[in-house]
């Protein structure tokens, strides 16, 4: 999985003249890999690519509203969870405002925060979005294994180099897994978003052809850490955002969606490290025992060891 995903930053930008404007933002987008590997396509060194669409797994809305005296820019955060931003000008020099930009904020789940009061005139300005609270405390909890089946297999662990070497991935585990088999959460807590709009690479596709986004469910823990299961099948999504939900319930189906050369759950445990996303080393209870993780393999041990 790419920056695009685990780092899940949108970027849109908006322009005022005399009334209000409104975008949503949403993620993740997910890009080339290799045609001979089931797993992550390797990050491309690129930038932000603006995404203004509405719909299941929007991330937040920019709204400049026009005031007596000013332009107010006001951010809201449409997940089920907590979200960091960052609004700026999009033009390079910043105009006059209420604090400078560029203005950095937290947004409690499904609230507004006004973010700048901006003089007036026609201001473009640009949000970045993070998801997860800056203040997370991740906890030592051992992860249930988060498929329906008895058996494993890992493509991608840790570190591996077709998609895990960047900050958001670098924990992350592909697990090879036919699709439409039930994905279970791997702990408790309460789905932050969802997405399951978006169609399974097909046999026999090229690069060009693939899907450029994936399904996926966020969960959000309650110490602040987030867990990704993506790459789930289209409509394969059995939970709404704001649900709790119980370790071990099914959340979903597992998947192709994305740019995805081979079946594979991607799951990995994040937090919010300001404005970036933070990939979190994990302990895992799989088919056969304790799983523990390396940046090159995944070693399975005796319960108890």
């Amino acid at each position: 999985m790419n920056r695009a995903l685990a780092g899940a930053i949108a970027i849109a930008a908006l322009a005022v003249a005399g009334a209000s404007a409104a975008q949503s933002l949403r993620w993740p987008d997910l890009r080339d890999r290799p045609r001979d590997a089931g797993v992550d396509a390797p990050a491309r060194r690129i930038a932000p690519r603006t995404v203004m669409t509405a719909g299941d797994g929007a991330a937040a809305r920019l709204r400049l509203v026009p005031a007596d005296d000013a332009v107010e820019a006001w951010v809201d955060n449409l997940l089920a969870g907590p979200i960091e931003v960052v609004v700026r000008a999009a033009d390079g020099a910043s105009p006059p405002s209420d604090p400078p930009l560029p203005a950095r904020g937290s947004i409690p789940a499904q609230s507004s925060a006004l973010l700048a009061r901006v003089a007036h005139g026609h201001p473009r300005l640009q949000v970045a979005v993070v998801p997860g609270s800056p203040n997370a405390r991740p906890r030592d909890v051992e992860y249930a294994w988060p498929l329906q089946t008895g058996s494993l297999r890992i493509q991608q662990a840790w570190g591996g180099g077709f998609s895990h070497a960047d900050e958001a991935n670098r924990h992350a585990v592909d697990f090879a897994v036919p699709t439409g088999t039930p994905v279970l959460a791997a702990r408790e807590g309460v789905v932050m978003q969802a997405e399951d709009g978006f169609a399974d690479a097909l046999p026999g596709d090229g690069d060009a052809a693939l899907p450029g986004r994936a399904n996926f469910v966020r969960i959000l823990h309650d110490d602040g850490t987030m867990a990704l299961y993506a790459h789930l099948q289209r409509g394969g999504v059995l939970v709404e955002p704001g649900r709790r939900v119980r370790r071990g319930e099914p959340i979903g189906l597992s998947g192709n969606s994305g740019r995805s050369t081979a079946p594979h759950l991607h799951f990995v445990v994040q937090a919010n490290r300001g404005m970036r996303l933070q990939s979190l080393p994990f302990r895992m209870f799989g088919p056969r025992g304790i799983l523990r993780f390396t940046d090159t393999q995944a070693v399975q041990a005796p319960a108890g060891r």
